[in-house]
């Protein structure tokens, strides 16, 4: 099984408002770098929406070693959020409905395809994929004319 590294980064410009994603993917001496954004949107939507690009890129079944700087994402995973969520049909512990949940939908089904260990990063601590990251995603945020972030229900 191929081990690719991934940092992923989420931004928005006001939350809500116009907001970017960015992921780099390493694999051997390969790099990849992706992004995009949406124009009103979360910072966590952004966070989630780059965990789950780069995954989805993944032309086959990886161990990944995926890092972020979003305690919202990566305790969702970690500490077994996501399970229990799943668990209680798509319910928090406070009998709410999950936010986010169709992107928590898709992150699941690329936690089934790949085997991935999320890792916590400090933003903005010269990290140099991290601080790549956020450049790229509050370069999506910025950009005019952006697609609508449509969530489904």
């Amino acid at each position: 099984m191929k081990h690719v590294t991934i940092h992923t980064d989420g931004s928005c410009l006001g939350n809500p408002g116009p907001g970017g994603w960015g992921c780099v993917l390493r694999f051997g001496e390969h790099v990849r770098e992706l992004s995009g954004g949406y124009s009103h949107t979360t910072n966590n939507r952004m966070e989630l929406a780059a965990a789950i690009f780069a995954l989805e890129t993944l032309k086959e079944a990886c161990r990944v070693d995926l890092f972020t700087d979003s305690q919202y994402l990566r305790n969702a995973v970690a500490q077994r959020w996501l399970d229990t969520w799943k668990g209680n049909g798509w319910k928090t512990a406070a009998k709410k409905p999950v936010k986010n949940r169709d992107l928590w939908e898709r992150l699941d089904r690329q936690l089934q395809t790949h085997q991935v260990s999320f890792h916590w990063v400090k933003g903005h601590a010269g990290h140099n994929d991290n601080e790549r990251c956020d450049i790229l995603a509050k370069t999506q945020a910025a950009r005019p004319e952006l697609p609508p972030d449509q969530p489904e229900p």
